[in-house]
């Protein structure tokens, strides 16, 4: 009870003496768990069975600090952003792992609550003025726990699906390129005069909403919001940056979110559940990652962006440091949720950190545990949110919208320690 109090009092007291430092945030969501080992806590001295290949990290920009061989790009930006080495969840379990990083709640009880995206979403709703929806997946949201839990659906994602790597990005329900403009606005013409005909006889409430909505559609296909999904309008040398595949196209399309001043974007990254040919999977994914996620930062730096727009990058758990090189793994690594790795940039997160640290073959947390509910009262405090604060249930009323937070074994505390809150 004494460590909650403080807990909560360290929590108030940030809170009240912080201006937002952050407007909105981009999560590089690895689905399916990355290794923590193979990109940003490294194990060299635990010899091979747990290595593999991958045996020689590379020095940061930041003397001392390491990260995986693969991730050059990155390495030479480390001052940009903090390395979490103690994220802990506590479950090898897909669903339970989506579901507690992309919520917070550890709590184990009979209520689904919103992700962090539809939480922003509702505890912005008053100020956020746009066009386009306030939390948008590219291209699809990670998991049926990605959504808008007990809120209304008006929280929940859109899913923006398509190839933004394709020479069409086509955005469901927004831009197809089978469709002409001019076609489309004769549409919206046509739809307009039956309208007018519609007037002439008395209209209920759902009809002016529908009326309303439908309008709405057409500032979306047809207004200058949609541009933002433009990527043939990005010069090459940008694009070629990111790299011209799926996962770095996705990074271009958030930067262009962010710039659109969307509050939240969610870039789902797959193929990280490398059971087996770990090693093999790696050798693409690593190098898309390295791309994307140091062009993403790079670039919102140059665009003065960085500053208020938070980056988180993880999954929903660790890979096991020991490699299963037997049948019918055939070297790959199983699910780890006890220690693994994230890092966070811009929106006041301090660079050039390392938090927490794990023994010698990363197998355990030794200082400074980070739960999920840590990360997010981090998160949403940069954003101008009480974490402390409460939620609309529509049953039960008002309920802390962070459960977890300050409970022991669910919570460690704020990342106070690379925030910077003056």
């Amino acid at each position: 009870m004494k460590r909650f109090v403080a807990l909560l009092a360290l929590t108030l007291l940030a809170v009240a003496a912080q201006a937002q430092k952050a407007k909105a945030v981009v999560y590089i969501y690895l689905d399916g768990g990355s290794s923590q080992t193979d990109t940003f806590d490294p194990k060299p001295e635990a010899g091979y069975s747990y290595t593999g290949k991958y045996k020689t990290p590379i020095e940061t920009c930041i003397p001392g600090v390491f990260i995986g061989e693969r991730l050059v790009k990155l390495a030479a930006i480390a001052d940009r952003y903090a390395i979490l080495r103690g994220m802990c969840d506590g479950t090898n379990a897909h669903e339970t792992g989506h579901y507690r990083m992309l919520t917070g709640d550890m709590t184990g009880k009979d209520i689904v609550y919103p992700s962090y995206g539809a939480m922003i979403a509702y505890k912005k709703r008053a100020e956020y003025d746009n066009p386009l929806f306030p939390y948008i997946c590219v291209t699809e949201a990670s998991t049926r726990f990605n959504e808008a839990g007990f809120l209304n659906s008006m929280y929940k994602p859109y899913d923006t699906g398509g190839k933004p790597d394709a020479k069409w990005f086509d955005v469901s329900g927004i831009v197809d390129h089978n469709m002409s403009d001019e076609l489309m606005d004769a549409r919206r013409s046509l739809l307009k005069e039956l309208s007018s005909l519609g007037k002439q006889v008395q209209q209920g409430e759902e009809v002016r909403k529908a009326a309303a909505y439908r309008e709405q559609g057409f500032e979306l296909m047809l207004g200058d919001a949609r541009k933002c999904f433009d990527l043939a309008s990005e010069p090459d040398s940008i694009r070629q940056a990111y790299g011209m595949n799926n996962f770095g196209q996705s990074c271009l399309v958030a930067r262009k979110l962010v710039e659109q001043g969307v509050l939240v974007t969610m870039v789902r990254f797959r193929g990280w559940d490398t059971h087996k040919e770990h090693f093999k999977r790696m050798d693409q994914r690593l190098d898309e990652l390295d791309a994307g996620v140091s062009s993403l930062i790079l670039d919102l730096e140059s665009r003065g962006l960085l500053e208020s727009t938070i980056i988180v990058v993880g999954g929903e758990f660790g890979r096991t440091p020991l490699i299963g090189f037997g049948p019918p793994w055939n070297g790959g690594r199983g699910h780890y949720g006890a220690a693994f790795s994230y890092i966070v940039a811009g929106g006041g997160f301090q660079g050039g950190r390392v938090v927490g640290a794990t023994d010698a073959k990363g197998e355990q947390v030794i200082d400074r545990k980070v739960y999920p509910a840590d990360l997010w009262a981090s998160v949403y405090t940069l954003m101008g949110i009480d974490p402390l604060g409460t939620v609309e249930h529509p049953v039960l009323g008002p309920i802390p919208m962070l459960p977890s937070y300050g409970k022991e074994g669910q919570s460690n505390g704020m990342l106070t320690e690379i925030m910077n809150l003056n």
